[in-house]
């Protein structure tokens, strides 16, 4: 019974152990698949040494003798530093502060190739800062961040390449001169608004002057127009009313001219003697000497018959004196 006992105890230890150890050979197990995520990468060591490096994916790695050292962010970083005093070729102290952005492009260079990568960044950047900062007086060093920038990242990227960074940008955040530069600086701003003020109310006023003038002068234009326009019209009524009266007077006299041919050839129709017509026309002329005509030419027919006319009424007054 004591045997049996013992012997199932025995075999309880033993699964227990069996179990204890297929545990801890799954926890081994598991604790040497990696899996390495976007934008990041695995610095790999065995025995201490550097192995490889590992980049996305599911990687192995052997157990016990084989570690992750380092992992490594390769996405853009930003790196805000704090203000550093630097000195103007003028000699003017001020303090600049600095933002940096960088990325990482070998990940072992940057695992092994310095013991603190953002000091060091800060540090040289500092440095470069100071020099070239120290070739330029305060007006270039305010009016030239551009170049600023430019130099500085050329000079911190080849700096940086031993340690496996890549710097992207450098841009001076804030520049702080001295606070009775800044007051000077100030007043002279203030000064140069005023000026652009007083210039563009005196433009305004130029401005306004010259709108003035133009629209008298448009008005000027038009007026002379509108007076040009009515003096045409005018003498165009003139002509009008004058061509109407012509046209008139000559409607009138042909008019009369036909009135009496009409009735010279009814007389004609109606068997008159030539002398009843000739009668007739110089009634016609007499009429017509009635009128406006200065001057009016008689026909010779017609100029013999009132010849002839005068010498009956002659002899008749003289018949008369002699009864």
């Amino acid at each position: 019974m004591i045997n049996s006992v013992m012997a199932t105890n025995d075999i309880s230890a033993g699964l227990i152990a069996v179990i204890i150890a297929i545990v801890v050979v799954l926890i081994i197990i598991a604790s040497c698949i990696k899996i390495v995520p976007q934008a990041q990468a695995f610095v790999i060591e065995r025995l201490g040494g550097y192995k490889e490096t590992w980049s996305v994916g599911l990687h192995f790695k052997m157990p016990l003798i084989d570690k992750v050292a380092k992992r490594v962010l390769l996405k853009e970083q930003v790196v805000d530093f704090p203000p550093q005093p630097v000195i103007t070729k003028d000699n003017v102290t001020m303090r600049i502060d600095t933002v940096v952005y960088f990325q990482i492009t070998d990940p072992k260079l940057f695992a092994y190739g310095v013991e603190n990568p953002i000091m060091a960044i800060e540090n040289l950047t500092a440095t470069t800062l100071r020099n070239i900062i120290g070739d330029l007086e305060l007006d270039e060093t305010l009016t030239s961040r551009e170049t600023i920038n430019t130099k500085m990242r050329a000079s911190l990227d080849v700096a940086t390449d031993p340690w496996g960074i890549k710097i992207n940008r450098v841009e001076l955040k804030n520049i702080m001169p001295p606070a009775a530069i800044q007051d000077a600086m100030e007043k002279q701003m203030k000064a140069e608004r005023e000026r652009r003020e007083a210039i563009l109310i005196a433009e305004g006023e130029k401005k306004s002057t010259i709108l003035v003038a133009e629209g008298k002068k448009a008005s000027a234009i038009l007026d002379a127009e509108a007076e040009k326009q009515a003096q045409i019209l005018r003498a165009e009524a003139k002509k009008e009313a004058t061509i109407r009266e012509a046209e008139g007077q000559a409607q009138a006299i042909l008019a009369v001219q036909q009135a009496n041919a009409d009735g010279i050839r009814f007389i004609k129709e109606a068997g008159a003697d030539a002398a009843v017509i000739q009668l007739k026309s110089l009634e016609a002329f007499m009429k017509a000497a009635d009128g406006k005509a200065t001057k009016i030419i008689i026909p010779s027919e017609i100029q013999g018959l009132a010849g002839a006319v005068t010498a009956v009424a002659e002899l008749a007054k003289e018949n008369n004196i002699t009864k």
